[in-house]
């Protein structure tokens, strides 16, 4: 392994693309498995659960790892599909020892871990040999200490906290997408899990429950207070909230109703109207929607919002007054790629796609589908009987109600 330096810090390996020996990617480093025993100076380090495409966890011995570079890691290739269950001799570096309370033998200094160091022994074993915690903030410092000290000059690894605290486990997830982090909490002891949702914010935590399978989306609902809840739901696209909020007992969904801001209430309220399996039910009501009267520029600016979907930014539309859904009659919908090949001063309405017909909200998944491989697009308009914009269904919204329940725990090309 001369490409593996010494020593390897198992947060930072979280997110990092896995390899085969041809060099194509076969998923990303979402966790460290190691075994515990009291009795051995260094824990063995087993193996890392990879996420291969299709959203799988699968489990890679550490016999199979033959490099880690900075920004890689590279295997034989040859992986067991089978997704990864974790046995009770086992435990996860990142989903339950970062953020443990312990205290270094030799100085009594106690602190909470941040970081866990693994090494490579001349027998090609790799073990945990470093333990990177921070003391307790003091006095008016914004963070405590930090040491690096020798695993076993550390006390309080080997038992289980109830109130273990996820500050350093939500940093080590911070800079993954939301579908990633939401695998990764997935996969979390009930306890852990809650420890992490208490620590997210209302947006970050909006971002991963839409990532989430329906029953941990629920679960996970249930166990906040209903204020926060609500706060939650209104920080979710209104189309996942309306699929949330059906997944509730009634009497439940109709107070969380309540408790959210009125105009958020309002746009969830009107997708529940619909069936769940229409047009109309899997909506979002906020593409983007333009005047007239607006330019090319105009469009493009309000394209490149980092919080729309690569299908909400591939089509805008131009309707009359109001601008908010429902809005006055649609005129026609503009292509972004259409876009980038006209003068930024050129009108909007003036490069329309005036070619397709529109979808209504009582159309099925099949009628959706039909539509998009029809016309070739990744998202489509819905229009009441006036002409009027309602929203528009992306290829994301359907995908989602097409695929089988459980898809994200399906095996890689499984039938």
């Amino acid at each position: 392994m001369s490409t593996t330096p010494s020593r390897v810090f198992a947060a930072r390996l979280v997110g990092l693309p896995v390899f085969d020996p041809q060099g194509d990617q076969v998923g990303k480093v979402r966790d460290v498995v190691v075994v515990l025993r009291a009795d051995v100076r260094q824990p063995r380090v087993v193996g890392l659960v990879v996420e291969v495409f299709g959203q799988r966890p699968v489990f890679v011995p550490m016999t199979r790892v033959t490099g880690i570079d900075p920004g890689q890691v590279i295997t034989t290739g040859l992986l067991n599909m089978r997704r990864f269950e974790k046995r009770a001799a086992e435990t996860l570096v990142i989903g339950q020892m970062l953020d443990r309370k312990v205290r270094v033998k030799s100085s009594g200094v106690e602190g909470t871990v941040y970081d866990v160091a693994m090494e490579q022994t001349r027998t090609r074993d790799w073990v945990l040999s470093r333990v990177a915690l921070e003391e307790a903030v003091k006095g008016f410092r914004r963070r405590g200490q930090t040491h690096v000290v020798a695993w076993d000059d550390v006390e309080g690894l080997h038992r289980r906290e109830a109130n273990q605290g996820a500050t350093n486990l939500i940093a080590s997830l911070s800079d993954l997408k939301a579908a990633d982090a939401a695998n990764v909490i997935h996969e979390l002891t009930p306890e852990r899990r809650g420890q992490v949702v208490a620590a997210l914010n209302d947006e970050r935590l909006a971002e991963v429950l839409e990532e989430l399978p329906e029953e941990d989306q629920v679960e996970i609902l249930e166990h906040l207070t209903h204020e926060r809840a609500a706060d939650v739901l209104e920080e979710m696209s209104a189309d996942d909230a309306a699929d949330l909020i059906n997944d509730l007992p009634p009497e439940t969904a109709a107070h969380l109703l309540e408790l959210m801001e009125p105009d958020e209430a309002k746009d969830v309220r009107r997708l529940m109207s619909y069936g769940e399996e229409t047009a109309g039910g899997m909506m979002t009501p906020e593409p983007v929607i333009l005047s007239p009267d607006a330019t090319v520029a105009e469009a493009l600016a309000r394209v490149r919002n980092e919080d729309l979907t690569p299908s909400l930014a591939a089509l805008v539309y131009v309707c009359r007054p109001p601008q908010e859904t429902p809005t006055g009659k649609l005129l026609g919908v503009a292509h972004i790629q259409r876009l980038l090949r006209e003068p930024p001063s050129e009108l909007v309405a003036g490069v329309l796609d005036t070619s397709i017909t529109y979808l209504h909200a009582d159309a099925t998944l099949e009628d959706v589908a039909t539509f998009l491989a029809t016309y070739n697009l990744v998202a489509a308009p819905v229009v009441d009987e006036d002409g009027r914009l309602l929203g528009t269904v992306t290829v994301d919204d359907l995908l989602d109600h097409l695929l089988p329940e459980g898809w994200r725990d399906r095996k890689v090309g499984a039938s």
